[in-house]
């Protein structure tokens, strides 16, 4: 599924001049019979003696048996010079981040997925989401995007004596919740009290992590797919440079549309003599 959100997402990394590459320990037949099944045109490139995964020094060294030698789930985001720039991977073979996920966090701006305004008491909040249709293990990202008026402000997380911004996602069965991310604030000097504050201005975004169970539970209950909503609020308090408003929090909500796992497996006849598995194993993902 990996790959083939990939494949999807590909248009969008070549528009920012980036190629994609992944890798796996899996035959050049094996792989070649995926591409043809899945329509995947971007290089597979076939690491057997997993070299390049472990230059790379994502190993998985807990796999064994037939799955001995796959790399851990994820991304490296590669510079023209040969640099890595980012790196965006999992401890859990289930689980991996989406490509549009990556997409959002690489260019936060190319947020593909359908927007959704919310009211809210002096900002502007808007509700978006990396992925609507995730399969079991994807790591997805919520977004909420606020906008505020010209000389307003929200104190940021770790602020002291003032309520911070906060976007807190309700716990769910199918889900892990992940780490939340805010920008960094800007240090606001309070003339009047004579005190440095750290605060947001202008428009920026919170991204709460999630990651989609992979238990055999969900996956044998899926059936042709479920839909699962993901509650929460943000919290937050709104001032100018001469009051501050009342405290508000406003109820946040995401649906994810949860689709069965792809477990068709390349022929046997091309799996011989190489870890009879389910046709593709982890690949590791190289964007540059």
């Amino acid at each position: 599924m990996q790959l083939v959100q990939l494949q999807q997402a590909q248009r969008r990394f070549k528009d920012q001049g980036i190629g994609l590459a992944a890798i796996s320990y899996d035959s050049e037949a094996i792989l070649k019979d995926f591409a043809e099944r899945q329509h995947i045109t971007f290089p597979l490139l076939a690491d057997p003696q997993s070299e390049i995964i472990r230059k790379y020094e994502v190993l998985n060294t807990e796999a064994k048996g037939m799955q001995q030698g796959m790399a851990l789930p994820g991304f490296f985001y590669i510079d023209s010079s040969g640099k890595i720039k980012e790196k965006f991977f999992e401890d859990a073979y289930t689980d991996r981040y989406t490509a549009n996920n990556v997409i959002a966090k690489l260019f936060p701006e190319l947020t593909e997925q359908a927007a959704r305004k919310v009211d809210a008491a002096h900002i502007g909040l808007t509700l978006q989401q990396s992925d609507q249709v995730v399969v079991p293990g994807s790591h997805l990202a919520l977004i909420a995007e606020v906008s505020l008026g010209r000389d307003l402000h929200v104190y940021a997380p770790g602020v002291k004596g003032y309520l911070p911004i906060e976007l807190k996602v309700e716990p769910a069965a199918e889900i892990k919740l992940d780490q939340s991310t805010y920008p960094q604030p800007k240090i606001l000097w309070l003339k009047a009290i004579k005190e440095r504050v750290p605060v947001f201005e202008g428009k920026f975004r919170i991204t709460q992590d999630v990651t989609v169970s992979a238990n055999r539970d969900l996956i044998r209950s899926l059936g042709q797919g479920k839909t699962i909503s993901l509650q929460g609020e943000l919290k937050y308090q709104a001032c100018d440079k001469t009051t501050c408003y009342m405290p508000i929090s406003v109820p946040v909500g995401w649906q994810v549309q949860i689709v069965p796992l792809d477990f068709q497996r390349s022929p046997e006849a091309i799996q011989t003599g190489r870890r009879p598995n389910d046709g593709l194993t982890t690949p590791m993902n190289v964007c540059c």
